[in-house]
């Protein structure tokens, strides 16, 4: 199991704390230092089943002033974006060993992560 993880994220350490408290191996990826491609971020999306406006941190500065609100939904620039600028990904991304990934932003979604 893997977790795009940012530890100065509240979300993100409960997170990484409840997969650990599993007794799991959980590869931790900080993804502010380890930055994804754009066909990572494209690998995640897939298995996300969402694009990649749905796991942009919208209201973020950094958004705000690339107005990415107002942004074309280009599937492309969104990722050539978000690899550019990994703190506008939501997070924390957990990525189970069976292909299936989450936004795990509250308990109940890092359980079914688990499931």
């Amino acid at each position: 199991m893997e977790i795009w993880h940012n530890p100065k994220c509240s979300k993100s350490r409960a997170a990484r704390e409840a997969l650990e408290h599993t007794g799991r191996e959980v590869r931790e990826r900080r993804y502010l230092e380890d930055v994804p491609t754009a066909a990572e971020i494209e690998s995640v999306l897939d298995k996300l089943g969402l694009e990649p406006w749905d796991i942009t941190r919208i209201d973020d500065p950094l958004a705000k002033e690339l107005k990415l609100r107002d942004a074309e939904r280009d599937r492309t620039l969104w990722v050539e974006t978000l690899a550019t600028h990994p703190s506008l990904i939501q997070r924390p991304i957990v990525i189970t060993d069976d292909g299936r990934a989450y936004v795990a932003r509250d308990p109940e979604t890092v359980q079914e992560a688990l499931s």
